[in-house]
């Protein structure tokens, strides 16, 4: 046995499959490993591997070995029913090209590029027409919190308007895109410019609905500076109020602390509390124009709370020193009345009835009046003892008032006598008193003139007669001189009056 035969009965021969090539098949005359034809590139370095490179691998196409040749038809047919299992694990991920590459290209993926940068711009559109939306519906609330005349109610409705506007196109656009996914494997060329379309048509619809918003936007802007105005003032204005409220407050603790009770100045202040917590409240609760207004009436009134409560130490000394004084006043008033007896008298006994008649009932009335302001007085006492200060004020008005009454009946007796006297003695200064200021008047009336107005000429004359019959009275053995005095004032009333009304015609024709 040759040492070839001994080779060949030791090693039996192993069936070659297409995962286990025969090491025998491999000719003595190539290296270990596949081999691939001269002149075509191995499809690993790209790679892929075809089905024809994963069955023949490690066999040279052509080059068989002569012991082989026995084994072909059984080898072929297990290669062929192999084969199917070889492709299902192989061609996958030729397919997939290591799951980075797709076979497809070419027009698809222009179309698919195109439609994706559509979708971009449609979205970036979308983005800015909503944040342009929220931007305006904050001034649109801001008109709509301060302002309710006819232009910002309209502002209002259009707004609604294009909000609407705003969704119909959002919807499309939000159709358009779960319309079509871009990112499909098996995406076609026709599908992708189909949905570049509708997304350009989207993009532009809302574009065009962006530039309506803005056309709109810059139209609010009078509106807008009225409202931000009125807001600008309306935080200053709540600050003032609650500053007022605690000054007043201060003020009324330092009063207090005085021995003043201030009971009045504390009630109103208390009525301002329900007001303060309106005001914490906000605006967005009452609306900004209530507030405003609320926050100055607080503020006003806190005000005067404060005022009157720092003045009220001066106030209550005030009432202190009316109290003497009027006291003291009603006292002499009360010993002028018992000189009035008197002068009366002397009027009784030297000159007519009608000169002293009118006066008969003055002591009475004088004394009358003394004691309801002495009664008075002690009431106002006693509101200032109880600090009940507005009873107090009023109460010596009142006492005031009778004062100044009862003061001028009893002057007006003495008065009587004076007047009196002097005529009697030397009624001429009364007539040429009266004369000087008709004479003046006339003088007046035809300054510039050739003829006087009859408007003027006419009163002048009457007071001129007025006065000549006054004169007449004098005559006599008792004469009435209160008639006379009465008369002749009356004539310098009438003549004051012509000249007023000629001084005032001629200013009005200068001007």
């Amino acid at each position: 046995m040759t040492s070839r035969e001994r080779d060949v009965t030791a090693t039996p021969p192993q069936p070659c499959t297409p995962f286990a090539p025969c090491a025998h098949h491999r000719s003595p005359s190539l290296p270990p490993g596949p081999t691939n034809a001269p002149g075509r590139p191995s499809d690993e370095r790209h790679g892929r591997r075809t089905p024809a490179a994963s069955a023949g691998a490690g066999r040279v196409p052509g080059r068989v070995s002569a012991g082989s040749r026995s084994g072909t038809p059984a080898r072929d047919a297990l290669a062929l029913l192999a084969l199917p299992l070889v492709a299902a694990l192989v061609l996958p991920a030729a397919f997939a090209g290591g799951g980075t590459r797709r076979w497809f290209g070419g027009r698809s993926e222009g179309q698919r590029a195109e439609a994706q940068a559509a979708k971009d711009a449609a979205a970036a559109a979308f983005y800015e027409l909503d944040t342009a939306q929220r931007d305006l519906r904050f001034s649109i609330e801001t008109i709509a919190a301060v302002d309710d005349s006819p232009a910002a109610r309209r502002a209002i409705a259009d707004f609604e308007a294009l909000g609407r506007r705003i969704d119909e196109a959002s919807h499309r656009y939000i159709q358009a895109v779960d319309a079509h996914d871009l990112d499909r494997v098996d995406l076609e060329a026709s599908a992708a410019a189909r949905a570049r379309t509708e997304l350009t048509t989207a993009r532009d619809e809302l574009a065009g609905v962006k530039q309506e918003l803005d056309r709109f936007g810059a139209s609010l802007g009078p509106l807008l500076g009225k409202a931000e105005t009125q807001l600008a003032r309306l935080a200053p204005a709540v600050e003032r109020a609650r500053q007022a409220l605690l000054a007043a407050s201060n003020a009324l603790d330092g009063v207090r602390t005085s021995g003043l009770k201030a009971d009045d100045l504390a009630a109103r202040l208390a009525a301002l509390a329900p007001e303060l917590t309106k005001l914490n409240q906000g605006a967005g609760r009452h609306g900004v124009a209530p507030t405003l207004e609320r926050a100055e009436r607080v503020a006003r009134e806190a005000e005067t709370v404060r005022t009157q409560a720092e003045r009220l130490p001066e106030r209550a000394a005030e009432i202190d020193h009316r109290l003497v004084s009027l006291r003291t006043r009603a006292q002499a008033l009360t010993t002028r009345a018992g000189q009035v007896e008197p002068v009366l008298s002397e009027l009784r006994r030297r000159f007519t009835v009608a000169c002293w008649q009118d006066l008969q009932q003055v002591p009475e009335q004088a004394a009358e009046s003394v004691r309801q302001a002495e009664l008075k007085l002690k009431e106002a006492q006693a509101a200032r003892e109880a600090q009940r200060w507005p009873d107090a004020t009023s109460l010596l008005s009142t006492v005031r008032a009778l004062l100044n009454t009862t003061d001028e009946a009893v002057s007006a007796a003495g008065d009587r006598l004076r007047r009196l006297n002097a005529v009697q003695k030397d009624p001429q200064q009364e007539i040429e008193r009266t004369r000087f200021a008709i004479r003046d008047a006339q003088r007046l009336a035809m300054a510039g003139r050739t003829t006087p107005d009859p408007r003027h000429a006419r009163p002048l004359d009457e007071s001129v007669a007025r006065l000549d019959r006054a004169v007449t009275t004098l005559e006599g053995r008792h004469p009435d001189y209160w008639r006379f005095l009465t008369e002749t004032e009356a004539v310098r009333q009438t003549v004051a009056r012509v000249v007023a009304q000629i001084r005032e015609e001629r200013g009005a024709g200068a001007s």
